[in-house]
């Protein structure tokens, strides 16, 4: 066996593989002479069935394990003899080859690059800090204590309206009969709550104490009873009691309600809680200005395939965004290793396939960008996780599927299960695990400046895309705009270095205001 490297540019590697026909042969009887010691034949003894026999049964099916065996010793050798750190799966051909011959093969590899990693201490970048808001912290009490105010029974004849509580007896019924959960007496219902199902409450707007009313309203198309899904009810409703809001009180008696010693923990609570909703944004921000100064550094070739694969996945995105259907989705495995490059004078007509299919050439270069920048990074941040032994735990990753879980009330051991059958989508969970421990392991030893900002600077590349998509048709969506989806997170695993990418600059989006409902809850 002779294996010769013909090729050494760049992070392009060939070798060309040569087994002589008297090595295959020999081979070939070894494995012969192997099948003819196990098989059972009729007629023959166990070890004695003579090779012309077990030729002729299985000379083809020996030949075939023989040759694949030898090309993938030789590939093996071509690639740790020489020390290869390959970026994606190498490509093994048969050349020449005839029976009773010699063989002739090539292996072509693509290397990762040697990434000369900066000095982590001598970094600096800026993190973002948010101050408290207290007009937002002294909003969200009086609302609690608006929410959670006291009720007084209404003035004679008081007429109900939204924010009243109504004690009332009902029965429902659908095309004339009554069903289960249909019936209550002496039930309290804030209307304007939205406890009942849509109609309910805003039929009742109007009522006054004693009052008999029929409530004509269909249940919601995806109600989770399926037998009332979508069908006509009426619910005969007397109206036994009609209480009014009286004045909110923020004091110990309110705390207590929702939970706490004392108003002062509440608050405490409220504080901790409104600090927290913008701290993915902060976070965000943060990373985005790490990898902008690891980007600084990041000054070495990317592996072709590589880039070619981020391509495609930034160009897709960025068709989606632009309203550009993509009309190859259904028919083509767009994950499979290419085996041309992308140059960079933006030209990927590769073929009638290509992801990148009805974006301009503008859009192609910013993509070609996108996508190098992600490869980059990626590599990056997996030299510096692999040069500092950083790795997700078996911990690690149980503690993200429990927190994937908790996203789904009910349905825990259903989403714990899910992950304990797909080993692919437990190593997806991996790879925004690992960045983050990379990230942190950064922030230990850089030089780190608080900087203050505030909610509109956070939110501003965000609200710039809305913006962007507003001026521009749907068919031609801004530059930001693009950029901005073009560079969400792929969840491929972040610990497998040959198709790394970084969590990117994905614009945060504003927390809803749910704030006071999370404060009395969570303790």
């Amino acid at each position: 066996m002779d294996i010769t490297l013909s090729l050494n540019e760049g992070l392009a590697r060939e070798f060309k593989i040569a087994i002589k026909a008297a090595e295959i042969d020999t081979r070939i009887v070894a494995k012969l002479t192997e099948i003819s010691n196990q098989v059972k034949m009729p007629g023959f003894r166990p070890g004695k069935v003579p090779l012309s026999v077990v030729k002729a049964r299985y000379g083809d099916q020996a030949k075939g394990e023989v040759v694949q065996t030898m090309l993938d010793e030789a590939a093996r050798e071509a690639i740790e003899s020489n020390d290869l750190n390959l970026a994606s799966q190498p490509s093994l051909d048969m050349t020449s080859y005839e029976d009773g011959g010699d063989l002739e093969a090539s292996l072509k590899c693509e290397i990762l690059p040697e990434i000369e990693l900066p000095d982590i201490s001598n970094i600096s970048f800026d993190r973002p800090t948010l101050a408290l808001d207290e007009t937002e912290v002294s909003d969200t009490m009086q609302r609690l204590a608006a929410e959670n105010s006291p009720t007084i029974e209404a003035k004679k004849g008081h007429i109900a309206e939204l924010g009243d509580v109504v004690v009332i007896d009902f029965a429902g019924s659908i095309d004339g009969v009554p069903f289960d959960g249909g019936t209550a007496q002496g039930h309290s219902l804030e209307l304007g709550s939205n406890s009942f199902i849509p109609g309910f409450e805003e039929g009742l707007v109007g009522v006054k104490v004693g009052d008999k009313k029929d409530v004509n309203v269909p249940f919601p198309e995806d109600y989770q009873a399926s037998h009332l899904a979508g069908k006509m009810s009426v619910f005969a409703v007397e109206v036994q009691e009609v209480r009014t809001k009286g004045e909110a009180v923020l004091d110990d008696s309110l705390a207590e309600k929702l939970g706490f010693d004392k108003l002062s923990a509440l608050e405490e609570a409220v504080r901790a809680q409104l600090g927290s909703q913008h701290q993915p944004a902060l976070r965000q921000l943060l990373k985005k200005n790490i990898l902008d100064q690891l980007n600084e550094h990041a000054k070495f070739d990317v592996p072709p395939t590589l880039l070619s694969s981020e391509y495609d996945v930034v160009a897709r995105s960025m068709k989606s965004e632009q309203g550009i259907e993509d009309k190859h989705d259904h028919d083509h495995d767009h994950d499979h290793d290419h085996d041309h490059d992308h140059d960079h004078d933006h030209d990927h007509k590769h073929d009638h396939h290509a992801a990148d299919e009805g974006l301009d050439d503008e859009a192609k270069k910013e993509a070609v960008e996108i996508a190098s920048r992600r490869v980059r990074l990626g590599l990056m941040l997996t030299e510096i996780g692999r040069t500092n032994d950083i790795k997700v735990s078996e911990e690690d990753t149980k503690r993200a599927i429990f927190e994937q879980a908790r996203n789904y009330p009910g349905q825990e051991q259903q989403v714990v299960e899910f992950y304990q059958k797909n080993t692919e989508a437990t190593q997806q969970l991996a790879g925004p695990l690992f960045e983050e421990k990379v990230i942190d392991y950064i922030l230990e030893l850089a030089k780190v400046t608080d900087v203050e900002t505030n909610l509109e600077a956070l939110y501003q590349q965000d609200s710039d895309a809305e913006e962007n998509k507003s001026k521009k048709p749907a068919k031609k969506a801004s530059k930001k705009s693009s950029k901005a989806k073009a560079d969400e997170p792929n969840k491929k695993s972040a610990a497998v270095a040959k198709k790394d990418k970084p969590e990117s600059e994905k614009p945060a989006k504003k927390p809803a205001k749910k704030v006071a409902k999370k404060a009395a809850t969570e303790k």
